[in-house]
């Protein structure tokens, strides 16, 4: 059987596709070409940072011989690990009592919810230290402790984002679905469980991988809310910087990057075997 011509692209079409390409990588490049730079710049083998005086890996040994660095991503990866889990919780409940209930204010509801993403941050830094300074919030407990405080305001905004992704992903269930595993014998729990549930699990991920970046990358809402003996990752960085940008905060930031990467990449493919298993499913 003879294969079928490819059609010749008419010049205007040719021209319109060519700037809409050129477009888009200038945009990639313009977005991504400052990470590269950092990373590329954590392997120079000078102090300054300014001038390339050759490769060399002994920033990235220096990165991880600095305790006080180590503490200050553990903390980080401690608070957003627990953000994370109460935002999917919290957010997946709001998502669905919104979606599936009527009751009186609830465009009030919805509204309060979008405020933590819309307000800006450093308003939010400041309510939530009024809020723990009025309830007398102690900042000298023993760690985990000590990072209450913060988990409970990265939890505050963090959530919403989950609660507006889950709710974007509900409104593509046919609930007559949920109706039929009802007709069927199934209890409210089981069809949550069974039917709606596995509906919902590529939103849940994305707002889980949204919130996980989200806390760990935040400073200011932080700065604000850490205690003299708590210091995160971002907070930590950032007392290197306002001294000089040097290869060592270069090259933890390149590794921050690459664990940011990897967990995206493990979320992605965690979400197509989520969308395989429901599509062989059907």
């Amino acid at each position: 059987m003879r294969l079928a011509r490819r059609q010749p692209i008419a010049p205007l079409e040719y021209t319109r596709r060519l700037w809409l390409r050129s477009w888009v990588g200038a945009v990639v490049f313009f977005l991504y070409a400052p990470l590269l730079v950092l990373m590329v710049f954590s392997f120079n083998d000078s102090k300054a940072n300014v001038v390339w005086r050759g490769f060399t890996t002994k920033y990235y040994g220096k990165v991880f011989h600095n305790e006080s660095l180590m503490v200050a991503l553990g903390n980080s990866l401690t608070i957003a690990f627990l953000a994370t889990i109460a935002s999917i919780v919290l957010g997946t409940l709001a998502a669905v009592m919104l979606w599936r209930f009527r009751f009186p204010f609830k465009a009030s509801v919805e509204g309060s919810l979008a405020l933590p993403i819309v307000v800006p941050e450093i308003c939010m830094g400041v309510a939530m230290l009024v809020f723990f300074a009025a309830i007398g919030w102690p900042n000298d407990l023993p760690w985990p402790f000590s990072l209450g405080a913060i988990t409970i305001a990265h939890i505050t905004f963090c959530f919403p984002f989950v609660a507006l992704v889950v709710r974007a992903r509900l409104a593509s269930f046919n609930r007559e679905q949920e109706e039929a595993a009802k007709d069927l014998g199934a209890s409210e729990w089981q069809s949550f469980r069974d039917v709606l549930l596995p509906h919902m699990k590529p939103g849940i991920i994305a707002g889980a991988l949204l919130s996980f970046t989200l806390s760990l990358d935040d400073f200011v809402i932080t700065f604000f809310t850490s205690g003299p003996n708590t210091i995160t990752f971002p907070v930590k960085v950032y007392s290197m910087v306002r001294f000089s940008v040097t290869p060592e905060v270069n090259a933890v930031s390149a590794l921050l990057i690459v664990l940011t990467v990897i967990l995206t990449t493990i979320a992605l493919k965690m979400q197509d075997i989520t969308k395989s298993a429901a599509a062989g499913a059907h």
